[in-house]
């Protein structure tokens, strides 16, 4: 079987432009939407994320049961494990008090725990496809691990080093464009770029979303949650309906099969 048919077998999108465009709509609205139920609904950060973890579950129960890449579905989970990440996060950091350091820390441990128990499992980290269920077992533990360490990274930037939302948003693209400097113009693992732009994206969003929403006198546009979180899901499925959803073609995989 040649290998742009076993990409056509993937259940996870090709990586190009408008997966990360997006990959960062969804972490934004994570941001949004976590938001809009722990404090403007003021259901608080526990509840909050048990109602994102049982959503969470649902949507990976449907993906891992499909054969194939079904778009909506695939962003559902992944709008999923970004609201279950914002209210985890906030829930560690301000109501069990680790702070944001703290809980980065621990969050950048268990990331790097799902990736290495990966590793020694599978063999590797880097992939194709996803065929396997322990592949995509690891595949959505390592995005929920991503999502709520990049909330956690995007709140401490913002709100303790004294950069503001505006500041933080401009790190994290920087940031971002390194990493994609260094996929184009390095022979560096290209699962490694993947995984530190997909952490990347998180902050971006969590950031960009605190922008939006956050009172004036914060430094935020002191907009609507609910509002914002509409907008951004309207933005995402038109971006799901108008653009390309290929399977395969994942940058897991040292070289692209599109470059072979």
């Amino acid at each position: 079987m040649s290998k742009i048919q076993q990409a056509s077998e993937s259940k996870v999108p090709e990586v190009i432009l408008t997966f990360w465009l997006i990959k960062i709509a969804a972490t934004t609205l994570g941001e949004t939407g976590g938001d809009a139920l722990s404090m403007s609904m003021n259901l608080g950060y526990a509840i909050s994320t048990g109602i994102f973890f049982a959503i969470f579950l649902i949507t990976l129960i449907a993906q891992t049961k499909s054969n194939s890449l079904r778009p909506f579905l695939y962003w559902s989970v992944i709008v999923a494990t970004t609201t279950c990440g914002t209210t985890m996060a906030d829930f560690a950091d301000r109501s069990l008090g680790i702070g944001y350091v703290g809980g980065s820390l621990i969050l950048f441990a268990i990331l790097v725990s799902v990736l290495a128990s990966w590793r020694l499992s599978v063999g590797a980290i880097s992939f194709s496809n996803i065929t396997s269920p322990k592949v995509e077992f690891f595949y959505w533990m390592t995005i929920l691990a991503s999502n709520t360490l990049g909330t956690a990274l995007g709140d401490f930037l913002a709100d303790s080093s004294g950069l503001g939302y505006e500041g933080g948003a401009v790190v994290f693209l920087g940031a971002l464009i390194l990493v994609a400097i260094t996929h184009y113009y390095t022979k560096a693992s290209r699962a490694m770029l993947f995984w530190t732009a997909f952490v990347l994206t998180r902050p971006l969003g969590a950031t960009v979303g605190d922008l939006l929403t956050k009172p004036l006198a914060n430094g935020g546009f002191n907009l609507s949650r609910f509002s914002s979180t509409a907008v951004l899901a309207i933005f995402m499925i038109a971006a799901i309906l108008l653009t390309p959803q290929r399977a395969g073609g994942h940058p897991g995989q040292e070289r692209s099969w599109e470059a072979e």
